[in-house]
């Protein structure tokens, strides 16, 4: 289908919005009322909003956490939002002792709290910042060994194997990078250690990079990454209350049962601090690609280094704020557009959240004048500022699972965002929304070039391809992205940010948005350093591009609630799949090839005989044997999609505008909340608070998102019987979704 068959289709409406008592609004048409609704973002506003909001540390339980939500709630009812605080009790455990030090084969103190920066939000702050802290440790009080383990992923597990290195009884030493925080402790533990220390290393996001703040953007010696974590591959948000909102009266695990909460100590240090003690390990150099960038000669240990680490903390129920605003649709009030963005920080919490809550403010304060003009949006719309993001999307999370059956009837799509920086698009989540995602794309303009923000999306997926590492998907990326006869591909999602309980949990579609790469703020991530000093110097300065996110969400939330058509576009979901079913199937033979390769090599002793006979060295665990997999009711079911999403988008476009009000509706209940299809309640084995077959955070990756889950997790973790029960299941999901297809279609041609 032509892109400008389904616009005309999605913009039937927004010229025809009805005022409260019914009148027509001002007849100025879509390009009028997007006009008028640019008109109401003013950039200065933008940063005083962040100024105010990012004046004190805003980590859960801070008096400036508080006081925000109360300060958004005030501005939303200002501008004519329906809005409300809604509570929910957590568990949030804070620091009362921590400690880390280096007792042999010298002494040393790491500092578990940054200094402060002259001129910057750091030297002016009235309250307390957080020290180092990662939140869902385990507390404990250990003196041991250090290993240093690399980013502490499986792979660097599998290489000290090789190297005869165990972590058992150990404290490990992970620097942060190439996957989410949180399975560093975890996997750390798994193998028998007895505490974890996560550093930032300068090769990554400091002096390596760029300059140091406060004279560049990257991370000075002694920033502090902070961060959860809890094992949120196996469900989000408060650990205590899986699956049901975390009110006062909800049921509650006892602490020592939740499984998401680790059992040894871990604390976050400085690369400052990470550096006395790494110059005291010994044992094998580090391989090569496991060398940062502190001047010194990496070792992997264990040993002589000893370090004492010791947390303690407060284990109570903390309140937690999430701000809700309604304008009620005119037309079709119980089918709901939803927009969030999370207001709470680690301390500052300038780029991360705020930049994106700044934007979401100006939305609603343009949405808001435009009401009061006599606009009003078919559908309703619900803005939510979220609180306790940060510990693990709790404030979104719980607000979800208490209003379940509520969304999953109403709910047409979720709009996310986060972090906002200077730069290109970046959109990310459901599939069927990308044709919707490159619309909106085509008709902003970037404040740099002056194109269409789609072309610099698209310009830029060329470019990565070609750089030395670049994946075979970025390259299939690019090639689609080179047609302009195509939708430029969005990002599959997984989770780490508020989308995940909407996605992930009840299947609803969403979609996640930012301007990124740049403007700098990995340097300051969740450190004291994210302050609105480094956010107007290095990240976006003069707020050019929080003003843009802020005009391209609100064009794309006003669309949606605005269309008379569904804004799903199967074709491109049904090509994402098809890749997807062909990429399980080439891991498969990769995976079946490197078992047979390794047996081989173990059978002709080529580790052994190729190890330096001098230091420690060991073998490989043996990799599992593959089955033979049948992938057949993926490829049938693939081949079906295909054919349901050509004859349904054709048929959409043909018939939809002449269509009957009746048959109209009929459609939309069909298609509008489709995506649930995908998320049966049978959820992913060992995990199923995810439901999604389609899309899930990996359990060993964290955030980063594994497509076909239940398939691909089965091969990769080697529980092939798992993987071939999920072909089935996946396979279910993907037919329920044509069976809605279909029945959407036979009603479209019917109006011949």
């Amino acid at each position: 289908m032509r892109a400008s068959a389904m616009i005309a289709v999605l913009g039937l409406s927004l010229a025809t919005a009805t005022s409260p008592s019914g009148s027509a609004a001002p007849p100025d048409g879509e390009a009028g009322l997007q006009a008028r609704f640019d008109a109401q973002i003013h950039p200065d506003e933008l940063r005083d909003w962040l100024k105010f909001l990012a004046a004190e540390p805003n980590h859960v339980g801070s008096p400036h956490d508080k006081a925000n939500a109360e300060w958004i709630l005030a501005r939303f009812k200002e501008w004519g939002w329906d809005a409300h605080i809604e509570t929910f009790d957590v568990l949030y455990p804070t620091p009362i002792h921590e400690a880390v030090e280096l007792v042999a084969p010298d002494h040393y103190e790491a500092m578990l709290q940054e200094p402060r920066i002259p001129g910057d939000s750091s030297a002016t702050a009235h309250d307390s910042a957080l020290p180092a802290y990662l939140e869902y440790q385990g507390d404990g009080d250990v003196t041991a060994k250090l290993v240093y383990v690399n980013y502490g992923m499986p792979d660097d597990y599998k290489m000290l194997d090789r190297l005869g290195v165990s972590v058992k009884g150990v404290i490990v030493i992970a620097r942060y990078g190439k996957g989410w925080r949180g399975l560093k402790p975890r996997l750390a533990q798994e193998h028998g250690a007895v505490g974890c220390l996560i550093y930032s290393d300068p090769a990554d996001d400091g002096y390596a990079q760029d300059k140091t703040y406060p004279y560049g953007p990257m991370r000075p010696p002694h920033g502090i990454q902070r961060g959860s974590v809890a094992d949120m591959t196996l469900y989000a948000g408060d650990p205590l209350t899986p699956g049901v909102g975390a009110t006062k009266d909800a049921k509650r695990l006892p602490i020592s049962a939740a499984p998401t909460i680790l059992k040894i100590p871990a604390l976050p240090i400085s690369y400052a601090d990470a550096q006395a003690l790494l110059v005291a390990l010994g044992g094998n150099v580090a391989p090569e690609e496991w060398r940062g960038g502190l001047p010194i000669t990496y070792h992997v240990g264990s040993g002589p280094a000893v370090v004492h680490l010791s947390v303690k903390s407060d284990w109570s129920l903390k309140p937690i704020y999430d701000v809700i605003a309604t304008l009620k649709g005119s037309e079709y009030p119980d089918e709901w557009i939803v927009r969030g963005n999370h207001h709470d920080g680690w301390v500052f919490g300038a780029s991360d959240p705020l930049s994106g809550q700044i934007a979401l403010l100006a939305e609603a304060k343009a949405m808001g004048a435009l009401a009061k003009e006599g606009w009003r949006p078919k559908r309703t719309i619900v803005y939510t500022s979220w609180d306790a993001e940060e510990p693990m999307l709790l404030g979104s999370t719980e607000w979800v699972e208490t209003h379940a059956p509520e969304l999953k009837q109403h709910a047409i799509l979720y709009v996310n965002s986060d972090t906002n920086h200077r730069g290109i698009l970046q959109a990310g989540g459901s599939q069927d929304l990308q044709r919707f995602v490159n619309e909106i794309a085509g008709e902003i303009a970037d404040p740099e070039t002056g194109a269409p923000v789609g072309e610099r999306t698209r310009a830029k997926l060329r470019v990565d391809a070609l750089a030395p590492h670049a994946t075979d998907e970025a390259k299939e990326d690019a090639k689609i992205a080179a047609d302009p006869k195509r939708d430029f591909p969005i990002q599959a999602i997984g989770s780490g940010s508020d989308y995940s309980a909407f996605i992930d949990h009840l299947g609803i579609a969403a979609l996640n948005l930012e301007y990124t790469d740049e403007g700098k703020s990995n340097g300051v991530y969740h450190s004291r350093y994210d302050t609105f000093e480094h956010h107007s110097r290095f990240v976006d300065p003069g707020f050019v591009y929080d003003s843009l996110l802020a005009k391209t969400i609100g064009r794309l939330v006003m669309r949606a609630a605005d269309s008379e058509a569904p804004i799903v576009q199967a074709g491109d979901f049904a090509d994402a799949m098809a890749r997807d079913v062909a990429e399980v199937k080439k891991l498969a033979d990769k995976k079946r090839k490197d078992a047979e390769t390794q047996l081989a090599m173990l059978r002709d002793r080529s580790f052994e005989m190729s190890a330096d006979p001098t230091e420690a060295y060991g073998t490989p665990t043996p990799l599992k044997p593959v089955p033979k997999i049948d992938f057949a009711p993926l490829d049938k079911a693939v081949a079906r999609l295909n054919a349901s999403a050509q004859k349904y988008d054709m048929a959409v476009a043909a018939h939809f505008v002449q269509m009957s009000v009746a048959k109209r509706n009929s459609v939309r209940s069909l298609i509008d909340n489709i995506d649930q299809t995908l998320a049966p309640e049978v959820g992913l084995p060992g995990r199923n608070w995810y439901r999604n077959l389609i899309w899930a955070p990996g359990r060993n990756t964290g955030y980063a998102v594994k497509t076909l889950p239940g398939v691909r997790e089965g091969i990769e973790d080697e529980r092939f019987d798992d993987a071939i029960r999920y072909v089935d299941l996946t396979a279910e999901a993907l037919n329920a979704y044509s069976a809605r297809l279909d029945e959407a279609t036979r009603i479209l041609n019917s109006a011949r």
